[in-house]
């Protein structure tokens, strides 16, 4: 039987570019069906999980050690005597060596990232206010004077307000020509974030700015016997062309409810974009053909905020003020908002740090050599 006397690299970079390649596909794979089919499991230290990428580094290193290897054993004239000292050596079987031991890493850095099931249920009281936002989606949102366009920046506060709550009850308001509740009043934080993405202008059929309406429907948004703190922002331009916004606001002032607003503009204003799918096709106009521009009134909203016993802040391109409002609100008495069940989460660690042991053994049990050795023949 011929003994070799070299490694094969080539066949064994080939073959490990391939294990490599069906192993992050399948983990790739694995973590897709996990997040959108189990949404109990989770990491708890995420972050950890950037340690994988070292394994591709661990492949091109053992690489690089068989090319050194095999340079080395070129040393030998007479291959004979390396057969006879060596016993022939076995790609294969330090390909799998190195296989248990990558893939050991693999596993000992899952352990490390610690995943975790919900499989604990644990009853919170949760503690807050209750928030209605009541937000403009009329045309004039559109406007590119903040950019990337008044309408986005609003949902961007909004977004922040979501991730600021913390045992608080969130409502959503919309509202252009005429006003709608979008979302009642609520604890969960992640059906208020379905809604990000689908505010616009499309979601009233009737134009226009009317925040006396938005105010009214916010307050009536309130269960009646609810008690605590409670405030109403309204995040809009303030070119509010429909109804008494003023007397909206002292009416919720008298009911207990606090409305603070959110400028979203600037006082030299912009045109206002009209969208074909998607895209700018041109600016809204005036019945003399000249293009409409739509200037933050700050003014209004001043007055608003004080009718309301709120506060104003105006978004900018550095901050969208989200945080300021954020900060009156924690000045508010805080009140049980409910009791609420949420799922604990149980560690996993153990599976995979076995699993990352028996691999360890596995590796340091098997040798590199063919296992068979010729007997040296004295002359």
């Amino acid at each position: 039987m011929t003994l070799r006397t070299a490694y094969r690299t080539g066949t064994a970079a080939l073959l490990l570019v391939l294990i490599e390649a069906v192993a992050w596909a399948t983990g790739i794979a694995l973590w897709w069906s996990l997040e959108r089919f189990v949404p109990a499991f989770r990491f708890a230290r995420p972050w950890v999980l950037w340690g994988l990428l070292a394994g591709a580094v661990l492949v091109l290193l053992y690489l690089l050690d068989l090319w050194r290897r095999n340079r080395a054993l070129r040393r030998f004239s007479e291959p004979l005597l390396l057969t006879s000292t060596l016993g022939g050596l076995s790609t294969t079987r330090s390909l799998l060596r190195f296989l248990t031991l990558r893939h050991a890493f693999s596993f000992a850095v899952l352990a490390l990232a610690g995943p975790q099931l919900g499989t604990r249920v644990e009853e919170v009281k949760a503690q807050g206010v209750d928030v209605i936002v009541a937000l403009d989606v009329s045309n004039s949102m559109l406007a590119q004077d903040l950019p990337p366009s008044r309408m986005e920046m609003a949902r961007r506060a909004l977004a922040q307000l979501v991730d600021r709550m913390k045992g608080d009850r969130l409502g959503i308001v919309v509202f252009a020509g005429e006003a709608y509740t979008q979302l009642p009043l609520t604890a969960d934080r992640s059906a208020a974030r379905l809604f990000l993405s689908n505010l616009g202008p499309e979601l009233v059929p009737t134009q226009g700015t009317a925040i006396g309406a938005a105010i009214d429907l916010a307050r009536e948004g309130f269960p009646e016997e609810a008690g605590g703190s409670r405030a109403i922002i309204v995040i809009t331009d303030g070119e509010n062309h429909e109804d008494d916004a003023l007397g909206a606001a002292e009416r919720a002032r008298e009911a207990g409810i606090l409305v603070h607003t959110i400028g979203m503009g600037t006082p030299q204003g912009g045109p206002i974009p009209e969208l074909q799918r998607g895209r700018v096709a041109g600016y809204k106009k005036d019945r003399e053909g000249r293009t409409v521009v739509s200037r933050l009134n700050e003014a209004m909203l001043e007055d608003i905020a004080a009718a309301g016993g709120g506060a104003y802040v105006r978004a900018t391109v550095q901050g969208t003020g989200i945080d300021a409002l954020v900060a009156e609100l924690r000045g508010m008495d805080q009140t049980e908002t409910g009791t609420y069940r949420f799922a604990g989460h149980e560690d996993q660690f153990q599976s995979f740090l076995a699993i990352a042991i028996l691999l360890i053994f596995a590796g340091l049990l098997l040798g590199e050599g063919s296992g068979t050795r010729k007997r040296t023949i004295a002359t």
